[in-house]
């Protein structure tokens, strides 16, 4: 991001025009600066991941409530189910699932 030096509004990029080169101007005042070269990145900054936390592990689902309720993945009949307030208090709560059979352990959301 480039700044007007006469009025400190943030300038706008306008693409090149016949034979004219790319340019900042400023919207509010009469301050162009040309583009002659390539703009280069003058720093590149190494991003480190975090590592996430899941908000539901999976002690909070061996000891959550059971449910009937179809598995869409192996259609297992019995899952047990967390609730989450994840909007506005005027919307009804999230529901997740996780399927109870010990080979599909899939997880899904009612909303």
């Amino acid at each position: 991001m480039e700044f007007c030096p006469t009025c400190g509004t943030m300038l706008q990029y306008e693409l090149p025009h016949m034979g004219r080169p790319s340019r900042f101007f400023c919207p509010t005042c009469p301050y162009v600066c040309y583009i002659e070269n390539k703009v280069k990145i003058k720093k590149k900054m190494h991003l480190d991941k975090k590592d996430l936390e899941p908000v539901i592990t999976d002690d909070d689902m061996k000891n959550a409530s059971q449910t009937d309720a179809t598995c869409p993945k192996c259609g297992h009949g019995r899952a047990a189910y967390v609730q989450f307030q994840t909007r506005s208090a005027d919307e009804p709560a999230t529901i997740f699932y996780t399927c109870l059979n010990e080979t599909c352990r899939s997880t899904w959301r009612e909303d």
